[in-house]
């Protein structure tokens, strides 16, 4: 639980110190969503009125697919959910919030 909150909180914080579209928002772990929707059990909740991003643990650690599980693996999932959550509140591609440096033309 800690590895996934401190997975989730530096994510964070590299987001918005690079977006100050994110400054505002703050991103928050729950155990599981109230619900599933039609496409099933969600990985997070953006509420871009509240300027929220609720990122939810258990899906995300358990129905994500790993081709590697180990520390690094779990930790770049994670970090990828918290960037698709944040490129949906910024109604952006999750490729365009990484640094320069990993852009290739």
């Amino acid at each position: 639980m800690e590895r996934f909150d401190l997975a989730v909180g530096t994510s964070a914080e590299f987001l918005r110190s690079a977006w100050p579209e994110l400054r505002e928002v703050r991103f928050e772990v729950a155990d599981m969503p109230q619900a599933s929707d039609e496409k099933g059990i969600p990985r997070w909740t953006v509420l871009r009125d509240a300027r929220r991003i609720i990122l939810y643990r258990l899906p995300i650690e358990r129905l994500s697919h790993l081709h590697r599980n180990d520390d690094l693996h779990r930790r770049m999932m994670i970090e990828g959910c918290v960037f698709r959550a944040a490129a949906e509140y910024l109604d952006r591609d999750p490729w365009d919030l990484g640094p320069e440096r990993f852009r290739f033309s």
